[in-house]
């Protein structure tokens, strides 16, 4: 059995240990090379990286087949109505970022709700913009799928755009006691 490794990862971190040029990247917080990310975070989304050091576990771990579930909190512009926390928890329909094709996919069903921002939650630096004139709420939104910029896409796609997003669970995985930028072995 391969082992895992768990690292809250902060803003502008790039998922892979070879260096860009541009940004941080997993070498720069996690000495041992030997692991690897069992799936990705966008550059400028934060929290829970999952790496193992098996390549069998890694692709477990990522294979949409096993259906992970994947929880985000998500802090969106303006506070979402019931009707847009529906469709949400329906599933929807959602272009293709490439246009390459006409229809997009439309997402599985989310598990969603409203909630307080997170305690003891880290600054982010940058910070995320804010506009007096427009509340900001939280979502706690779990899916079993991830395509590219997901969460981000269907935030959007209801009119509540995504400010800061933050991977809280995979699976039995959790951020819990685990500070920003630090890793531990699960």
């Amino acid at each position: 059995m391969g082992r895992i490794l768990l690292f809250n990862k902060p803003f502008g971190v790039i998922c892979q240990f070879s260096r860009d040029g541009m940004h941080p990247t997993l070498a720069d917080y996690i000495p041992l090379p030997e692991f690897y990310p069992a799936g990705r975070l966008d550059t400028d989304s934060e929290g829970l990286l999952v790496l193992t050091d098996d390549g069998q576990l890694q692709h477990r771990i990522t294979d949409p087949k096993h259906k992970l579930p994947k929880t985000y909190w998500v802090q969106v512009e303006g506070v979402p109505d019931d009707a847009a926390l529906e469709k949400l928890r329906a599933g929807i329909q959602l272009p293709d970022p490439s246009a390459r094709l006409r229809t997009g996919f439309v997402t599985q069903p989310a598990g969603v709700r409203l909630m307080a921002e997170p305690v003891n939650l880290w600054a982010r630096n940058p910070p995320v913009r804010v506009r007096k004139a427009i509340p900001t709420s939280w979502l706690e939104l779990t899916i079993k799928e991830g395509k590219n910029r997901q969460v981000r896409r269907m935030t959007a796609a209801v009119g509540f755009p995504t400010l800061r997003l933050i991977r809280y669970r995979i699976g039995e995985w959790t951020l819990d006691g685990l500070e920003q930028g630090v890793w531990r072995l699960a």
